[in-house]
């Protein structure tokens, strides 16, 4: 640290020591936009050429209540996103956790 710059110290200490955080946050929010219905329809409108995922998931069971497998096998398609982005993630995310409570 003796003759570095701020710039050089924040990069070179404070960013990696914030990944983990960061890499936490990153999921958490991506999860809390990722399933939240009532923005998407805000932002979007209501009409059904612009739907969120959601919603057009929602849509495949039939009136009568038929086809479940279509709206099972769509809700396991929709969760490849987030399931990538967090085994992406993943180590960051333990290392952040296991950060606070590791002493020594």
């Amino acid at each position: 640290i003796d003759g570095a710059t701020s710039f050089q110290i924040f990069f070179k200490v404070v960013i990696p020591l914030s990944v983990p955080a960061l890499a936490s946050v990153t999921i958490f929010q991506f999860l809390w936009v990722w399933n939240d219905l009532l923005v998407a329809l805000v932002y979007l409108g209501g009409t059904p050429a612009v739907a969120p995922l959601t919603v057009r998931i929602s849509a495949l069971v039939g009136s009568y209540g038929q086809d479940w497998e279509l709206l099972t096998a769509a809700a396991f398609v929709s969760m490849v996103l987030p399931l990538v982005l967090f085994l992406g993630l993943q180590r960051y995310f333990v290392r952040g956790i296991l950060a606070g409570s590791v002493k020594g």
